[in-house]
């Protein structure tokens, strides 16, 4: 160790910057000592280490959610990483779930509202992430959130293990009917609420799909039109929460499950880890061989 750097300078700065102990007593060495100068500069570095690995796929990583301890507010939010590993890792957990916690008590509209968000140790959300990227080695992304407030209902959430979330809001406050609807979304993925909210033209496209289908039987016209209501019909029980059969118990539907508790759903958001993301096929094989071939 140099004369200095002493040891104990270098503990100081990996309590303070969880960084590696050389890369410590580089930054020491570099700024002559002078501990808060390090500080900045291993700041600046991580911040080019994160613009540098905003371009990789971020396609793993956990849902986190809260709801407030009144039930009136309920927050979600979807953060990705590169792998696996790192999304079970301690600091990536606590970074997710220092953003939902956050998210039930200000006010966030939009992205970049969320990223200047500030959190419980007085960072904004983005400086946090953006040195968890120089710690942890990957990109980190904060993806999409939702939140719900009601004044007159109530809302409920479910997390199936750590990549599936799903919020909930009802018309009357009811803990354990918004988790059992919650559940349920987890597992049934509805698209809406109800049959008024499916578009005009996806329901256009499914009759066009049901019309072509009947008429290979060679029925006449309107008895093609009649099947195709019936299928129509069909359709709206399989993608509308209300309409679907609820998985506790087939023989109601979620509609009349909310009804028969005196209740009705306003709204929900289901997220999962890594939907809708084109993940890059790694071969792990040939990495490790490039690595050892130098190149």
């Amino acid at each position: 160790m140099s004369e200095t750097i002493s040891a104990a300078m270098v503990k100081e700065l990996r309590e303070r910057t969880s960084s590696g102990m050389m890369e410590c007593k580089k930054a020491l060495v570099e700024a002559n000592g002078d501990m808060e100068l390090a500080i900045e500069n291993m700041r600046k570095s991580g911040l080019a280490k994160a613009d540098k690995k905003s371009g990789r796929i971020a396609a793993e990583g956990i849902i986190g959610v809260k709801v407030s301890a009144d039930g009136k507010t309920v927050a979600m939010v979807d953060v990705n990483c590169e792998t696996d590993f790192v999304a079970k890792a301690d600091d990536f957990v606590r970074f997710v779930n220092s953003i939902s916690t956050s998210l039930l008590a200000e006010t966030v509209t939009n992205d970049e509202e969320l990223l200047v968000m500030k959190l419980g140790d007085g960072q904004t959300v983005d400086e946090l992430r953006r040195n968890l990227i120089a710690k942890l080695g990957e990109n980190i992304a904060v993806r999409r959130f939702q939140k719900y407030q009601t004044e007159t209902g109530g809302t409920a959430c479910y997390l199936h293990g750590s990549r599936i979330g799903v919020i909930v809001e009802l018309t009357a406050a009811n803990p354990e009917l918004g988790k059992d609807i919650a559940m349920h979304i987890a597992a049934s993925k509805p698209i809406c609420v109800s049959e008024d909210q499916v578009s005009a033209e996806t329901i256009e496209k499914e009759k066009d799909i049901f019309r072509a289908q009947a008429a290979e039987s060679g029925k006449p016209a309107d008895i093609i039109e009649k099947m195709v209501t019936g299928r129509i019909s069909k359709f709206f029980a399989e993608v509308t929460l209300l309409g679907q059969s609820f998985i506790k118990d087939d023989k109601l539907t979620v509609g009349k499950l909310a009804a028969s508790k005196n209740n009705g759903v306003v709204r929900f958001t289901r997220f999962e880890v890594g939907e809708g993301i084109e993940k890059k096929e790694e071969n792990f094989a040939e990495e490790v061989m490039a690595q050892v071939r130098g190149s």
